[in-house]
């Protein structure tokens, strides 16, 4: 049995506790706003869900996450964290973590994006506020919605670190006959294809809220997926990694799906909605709405050849008229395809 500590109560972190509770660890959950703390404690369910699942009884809703890891007599040794919080507040959770670890410990992050205000990716924003403290990093990625994941239907999903062993911890306490997990050591790749994928789903969602077909979209994505190789030029990256699980797999998932948050903001783009109106009427956070701020600095800084990306930001924050997207991609000048 492990000790598993889940900071963040959202849909992916109440699942995954939810499904590690299944497989025999003891489970703790922090949730970090009190109302909905109280409810998944009294109530046994998520409010923010839009379906209902259950919560089992053996997980244990705490109110301070750090009085967990530096209470070993009541809460016993945390062997894993899960780090289940938005990439724009990661840091902030961080920082207090920093004052709670005192032995080796293997972190797991399930957050995908790049970090607006330093253009870092997460690994690398943990490896900055945790400095010279014992951990390992592992990012858990792929094609798996929550809400098909505590349906108990299968999935696949990629457990990677440059510390292959931990990698392998991690796929063994995950791993049951629902949930399959991989491993893999490109790092760099996955983190990349995890918050890129987000930013392609809003582009696509654009396409299905305009009304366009199955073609338009394919295309679309395709493109946008030849600018995400080109946008990996620029980590030195192994494209290979993004027709995996992280990259391929994850792509097709968000940008297709209806349970595709990311892909919902686009629909809603498509059809003539402004973006802080969108996310305000949202229980969850949109992840690509964040990443696409500093994937366009950085796309602009580096001279990358990315228009779609590019149009995104500009449609989402320029205000330029949502369908300039397509129009964009459909009249650029004629060229070869891998050119």
């Amino acid at each position: 049995m492990k000790n598993v500590l889940v900071i963040g109560g959202g849909s992916w972190g109440s699942c995954l506790a939810k499904l590690l509770v299944e497989n025999g660890s003891n489970v703790y959950l922090w949730e970090h706003n009190e109302k909905n703390r109280e409810i998944m404690k009294t109530e046994r369910k998520n409010p923010i869900f839009s379906f209902e699942f259950k919560l089992p009884d053996e997980l244990k809703i705490v109110d301070n996450y750090c009085e967990v890891l530096s209470d070993e007599e009541k809460y016993g040794r945390i062997d894993v964290i899960l780090l289940a919080t938005p990439t724009q507040f990661l840091r902030a959770v961080l920082k207090r973590l920093k004052n709670c670890l005192i032995y080796n410990i293997i972190l797991v992050n399930v957050a995908k994006g790049i970090e607006i205000s330093s253009k870092k990716r997460i690994s690398e924003v943990v490896a900055e506020e945790l400095g010279d403290k014992e951990y390992s990093y592992v990012l858990l990625a792929g094609p798996t919605h929550a809400e098909e994941v505590a349906m108990k239907l299968p999935s696949a999903i990629l457990a990677v670190s440059r510390d292959e062993n931990s990698a392998i911890q991690v796929q063994k306490i995950f791993s049951n006959q629902y949930f399959r997990v991989y491993t893999g050591t490109d790092l760099t790749g996955a983190e990349l294809g995890g918050a890129l994928k987000n930013c392609l789903a809003i582009a696509a969602g654009i396409s299905d809220g305009l009304g366009f077909g199955d073609n338009s979209k394919a295309a679309l994505i395709t493109r946008g997926i030849n600018e995400i190789f080109e946008i990996s030029k620029y980590y030195d990256v192994n494209p290979k990694t993004f027709m995996g699980l992280s990259g391929l797999g994850d792509i097709i998932v968000t940008c297709t799906s209806n349970h595709s948050r990311n892909r919902y903001v686009g629909e809603k783009l498509g059809k003539g909605e402004k973006i802080e109106d969108i996310t305000a009427n949202m229980n969850m956070v949109s992840e690509g709405a964040e990443t696409i701020k500093a994937l366009y600095a950085i796309i602009k800084e580096q001279n990358i050849n990315a228009p779609i990306f590019s149009a995104l930001y500009e449609v989402i924050y320029k205000g330029k008229p949502v369908n300039e997207l397509v129009s964009l991609f459909m009249s650029r000048n004629l060229k070869s395809e891998f050119v």
